[in-house]
């Protein structure tokens, strides 16, 4: 294969790597405001286990944890095929773009809103006032709060997630390829599940402490067994990108990622 057509392969490689990363990474953002329950959505009823005193452990997660998993499963597939050097772009392109969306957001929520459209709903299905513009304004506020409260979260959480990955590759070289991936996403996942709800629903949003502890333990526990359950994609990927690149192309490639990554963070 000339290095033309390698350079090609490589660079479309991180572009479709990329939009999965910053695809998931938006729309985890914007949807994290909601929080459902796990044991209702399956139709049972909430497990109620007493735990952080006077709050019940139940299986309730943001909304945007269902999708943040993806986004560290690609970390790993980005930090394997392109190093540190590559995860640290994606971090910082999709820091920018969630700041974008940020901005946006709050600018939509500063227009003033149409006469006509405050009435398009008129009641709810109780027959009660429906107000659209407070309830685009609530939830978009919550959704703000959690944009920040992730941005932070996500830069601490990718950058422990590309330390801990590249310290485990030195030991296990290029073998052991589910120990390295899912063992540095379950510890940049647990930094992450416990940032994210103590800045946007502690500092911003009034929940209290045991609350915050409750929720966060059982969004970890979800990313836990997902990250888990998801390890297989991590080889059915690695084998569609050998094949895409070529056996030994991938491997070159590989080894160029593990050689410049170094004891920092950044």
């Amino acid at each position: 294969m000339s290095k033309s057509i390698l350079s090609d392969k490589k660079t479309n490689l991180f572009i479709i790597l990329s939009g999965i990363f910053i695809t998931n990474a938006l729309i985890a953002e914007l949807i994290g405001g909601k929080i459902f329950s796990v044991e209702r959505t399956l139709g049972y009823e909430p497990l109620d286990i007493p735990m952080f005193g006077d709050f019940v452990l139940q299986f309730n997660l943001t909304a945007g944890v269902v999708l943040w998993p993806i986004v560290f499963i690609t970390t790993d597939i980005i930090n394997e095929y392109f190093g540190k050097k590559g995860v640290r772009k994606i971090t910082f392109i999709t820091v920018g773009l969630i700041t974008y969306a940020f901005i946006a957001i709050y600018l939509a929520m500063r227009l003033a809103p149409a006469d006509f459209w405050l009435s398009v709903f008129g009641t709810d299905e109780n027959g009660a006032p429906f107000d659209i513009n407070y309830a685009f304004q609530q939830v978009l506020t919550q959704g703000l709060n959690i944009i920040f409260a992730s941005l932070v979260a996500f830069v601490i959480g990718q950058f422990v997630d590309v330390y801990v990955f590249h310290r485990l590759r030195k030991i296990t070289g290029k073998h052991k390829i589910w120990l390295r991936a899912t063992g540095s996403t379950l510890i940049s996942q647990l930094i992450d599940s416990f940032v994210v709800l103590i800045v946007a629903f502690y500092i911003l949003g009034g929940w209290s402490l045991s609350q915050v502890l409750a929720v966060g333990t059982t969004n970890y526990i979800y990313k836990f067994l997902i990250a888990i359950t998801l390890t297989p994609l991590l080889y059915i990927a690695h084998y569609f990108i050998d094949r895409y690149l070529g056996k030994e192309n991938a491997e070159i490639l590989m080894e160029e990622a593990s050689k410049e990554s170094g004891e920092s963070l950044f």
